[in-house]
């Protein structure tokens, strides 16, 4: 047994005898996290997938790349198969570098390949958004406890998640991700998501490595454009809050998050410390994760890009550009080259194993920053125990994930999450129309019959049979589908377009309208209100939940994660950094009215 074999040496032990015996080409591999999709029955993909770009035998003997990101599992079984049979073509490389499986959030409702998945296999429950809407760092800590159990049994040991960003501007695409425009909020249930996640003994066996993102702070988008694109790649501080959006992060790192990502954003007039800083993406930014992160905040933990900062990524007929934003004239070496120099460890969403190589062979990278970040990369390896047994029980695994305790669970915190925000009395009721009665009649749309029948109401076939109307909206977007990944934004103006509105005005003349809208971004109410009996807001629950929230089956608790606008116009002249609207708020962090 090879010193790095020994489970009884210290980590750091271990770590230092395996680099050592380490090739450039094995060093190098670590240091690229990209994009993996599993076999339909948990069989290695060995040709290019829809979004993964190689072979999987090719990425991992012959590139040595030890870090993936997965993407669609189908079930409990299919997953744990196909982790195993990555673990064992890992053991064919020549010190059998066990792999680390990494996903974006899995356990709610979004569907969005460039940011989340919804939860199929895997328990149920709210965006982000609705954990911070019950103010309850404890059912957080319970929620991260829950996915890391679920995670852990199908081989998935690292979460490339809590995002902290702060939602200050409301139309900006990424905001369900996050807990709300309040640092202290975040603060709070940033830690206990990663004690939940990585355990509060630190990680170990049982363990998933966190990535927390995204750093300073990804939130104050110019006119709430994403950075994922060109036309959202700045970022900007009109109120002087810089330190607002950077307040949850140095909480994360006091709480041991094993890594941190920063954001494609480029920040714009932004001066830290009296300095001004550098108009290029914080990934490339020296000035952040060297002299912020690392040296003010003392981070020495792995620093992963965000996804490709250095190639472009054509997906069939579509492209997304790299995101090298203020650095667009550097062709990928020398992109590589700066992000090195700003501290990076790991290039997210890259294989392009031979750039580096040509760097450190050239010497414009030495082989000693290389081994500055296979270090770290390594000690997490060892810590999570992947180097003493990476594999997974099939049968543990399909008892574990979605079981219905964590069902339960799961389906408890959407409904408890519901917001309401609006609750009249109408001449049938002898008060506010809410909580629904046994037996009351409602019409729906956009709510299933079943669900209503199993919550003990009766399906109308129209309003005027019903004593009630009950519609579920999303919050209004601007489809856009020009560049790859742009149809999962939802991006642009949060106006409901005013045929909607029209024909929700005739609804509520013929019967009392309870209406929830989904806010994944703080839609303009503004001229729904005076339409409705019963408002509520919902950030990521089945029409089974909200209909226990209805009709108090599970007492809606849910506060308001952020302010909710009046208008477009109020939304326009609010600089994108500051959190609240003030006398512009129609609505306003933290209400939320409790049911009689």
């Amino acid at each position: 047994m090879d010193p790095y074999e020994d489970p009884r040496l210290p980590v750091d032990e271990r770590v230092e005898d395996l680099l050592g015996r380490l090739s450039l080409e094995e060093k190098v591999g670590l240091m690229f996290h990209t994009v993996i999709e599993a076999g339909a029955d948990g069989e290695l993909l060995e040709a290019p997938g829809a979004i993964s770009k190689s072979p999987t035998s090719d990425v991992v003997v012959r590139k040595h790349l030890s870090h993936f990101n997965v993407h669609a599992l189908r079930d409990a079984r299919q997953a744990a198969r196909w982790s195993n049979a990555l673990q064992r073509l890992a053991e064919r490389t020549p010190h059998g570098i066990p792999v680390t499986v990494s996903t974006d959030p899995r356990h709610a409702f979004i569907e969005n390949a460039g940011a989340s998945f919804a939860a199929g296999a895997f328990s149920q429950w709210p965006e982000p958004l609705g954990l911070a809407a019950l103010r309850d760092a404890e059912a957080v800590r319970r929620f991260a406890d829950i996915a890391r159990r679920e995670y852990v049994a199908v081989g998935i040991r690292e979460a490339l998640h809590p995002t902290l960003d702060l939602a200050t501007e409301p139309r900006w695409a990424r905001q369900a991700g996050t807990f709300g425009q309040d640092p202290q909020l975040a603060g709070d249930l940033g830690v206990a998501y990663l004690e939940g996640f990585q355990q509060r003994a630190g990680l170990g066996p049982e363990a998933v490595a966190c990535v927390t993102k995204h750093f300073p702070g990804g939130g104050p988008q110019q006119d709430g454009e994403d950075a994922h694109f060109p036309y959202g790649r700045e970022q900007v501080y009109g109120g002087g809050r810089f330190d607002d959006h950077l307040a949850p992060f140095p909480r994360a790192i006091d709480a041991g998050t094993a890594a941190v990502m920063p954001y494609y954003g480029m920040p714009v007039g932004l001066e830290v410390d009296g300095e001004p800083v550098e108009e290029v993406g914080f990934g490339y930014n020296r000035q952040v994760v060297t002299g912020l992160l690392r040296e003010r905040l003392g981070f020495d933990g792995v620093v992963l890009t965000d996804w490709e900062l250095v190639n472009d990524n054509h997906v069939g007929d579509q492209v997304l550009p790299a995101r090298a934003w203020g650095v667009e004239h550097l062709d990928p070496t020398g992109r590589m080259e700066l992000i090195l120099h700003a501290g990076a460890d790991q290039f997210g969403g890259e294989e392009c194993v031979e750039l580096l190589l040509d760097l450190v062979r050239s010497g414009r990278v030495t082989e000693a920053r290389i081994d500055e970040s296979a270090r770290r990369l390594l000690r997490v390896k060892f810590r999570l125990g992947l180097f003493d047994d990476p594999f997974v029980d099939e049968d543990a695994a399909a008892a574990v994930l979605g079981c219905d305790e964590f069902r339960r669970a799961g389906f408890e915190a959407q409904a408890r999450s519901v917001t309401v925000l609006r609750n009249e009395a109408t001449g049938d009721h002898d008060g506010p129309v809410l909580p629904l009665r046994p037996g009351t009649r409602v019409y729906a749309e956009g709510v299933a019959a079943e669900a209503l029948v199993v919550a003990g109401l009766v399906p109308a076939d129209a309003p005027e049979d019903a004593d009630v109307a009950l519609v579920r909206l999303g919050a209004p977007f601007e489809h856009r589908d020009d560049l790859f990944l742009e149809a999962w934004f939802h991006q642009g103006s949060l106006d409901f377009p005013p045929g909607r509105v029209a024909r929700l005005q005739r609804l509520a003349a013929r019967v009392p309208l309870v209406l929830d809208v989904a806010l994944d971004r703080p839609a303009v109410l503004t001229p729904l209100v005076p339409v409705c009996t019963a408002l509520t807001a919902t950030y990521g629950s089945s029409d089974a939940a909200l209909l226990a929230a209805l009709t108090g089956g599970i007492p809606p608790i849910g506060r308001l994660p952020f302010d909710v606008p009046v208008s477009m116009e109020a939304v326009r002249r609010h600089p994108e950094d500051v959190p609240g609207f003030g006398d512009d708020a129609l609505f306003r962090f933290g209400d939320g009215l409790t049911l009689p």
